[in-house]
């Protein structure tokens, strides 16, 4: 009778703490119409796209919904999972956009060459101030390129440094103790 009176007194605050718990936010969503998530990139939107700039390509048109309340700024990071730099845990960044307005719904397709967009926001690659497409070998595996968006709080005090990485490192350090939500959308590349 004991242990049946534990096992009822636990169960109840167990049912008291869920009911006291606060409910989830809704998931923040991150989409495209340009492939469907953990599908292969269209060459299009990649380095070896006909016609595209050495180490570009054409940034796909991005949405999001389901932002948290709060929302100042946004952060958008692409970069390849499976790509290891200096035998370190650094992977390879392709593209980092922040200081998005906290009202955007999206990125339009091929947003253009620079460090400052026209909406104020900044953005960084690898090969400089632009987006740069999946690129991974024809003769190689096919590479895991992840574009992560992150709402934050607040707007983050942060400048184009040249070196992707360590505009990386600071936009990320800066971001700490302000992310209200997180989407994540996938896809996989290796050249033709």
């Amino acid at each position: 009778m004991k242990n049946i009176l534990i096992v009822l007194l636990s169960f109840g605050t167990l049912s008291l703490a869920r009911a006291q718990a606060p409910a989830p936010a809704s998931l923040m969503s991150l989409s495209t119409t340009a492939f469907a998530d953990g599908a292969i990139i269209p060459v299009k939107f990649s380095q070896a796209a006909p016609g595209a700039a050495p180490g570009e390509g054409t940034s796909p048109a991005l949405k999001w919904s389901d932002v948290p309340a709060g929302t100042q700024s946004f952060v958008l990071h692409m970069h390849d999972l499976d790509f290891v730099r200096n035998k370190t845990t650094d992977d390879q960044v392709h593209w980092l956009v922040w200081n998005i307005p906290g009202d955007s719904k999206g990125l339009p397709e091929g947003l253009p060459r620079g460090e400052t967009l026209p909406d104020g926001s900044y953005q960084i690659s690898v090969t400089g101030q632009v987006y740069r497409g999946p690129g991974a070998a024809a003769n190689g595996p096919l590479h895991h390129y992840m574009f992560e968006l992150f709402a934050l709080d607040t707007k983050l005090d942060v400048k184009p440094a040249g070196d992707a990485f360590a505009t990386r490192k600071a936009v990320m350090q800066a971001m700490e103790g302000h992310v209200l939500g997180r989407a994540a959308y996938g896809g996989r590349f290796r050249r033709p």
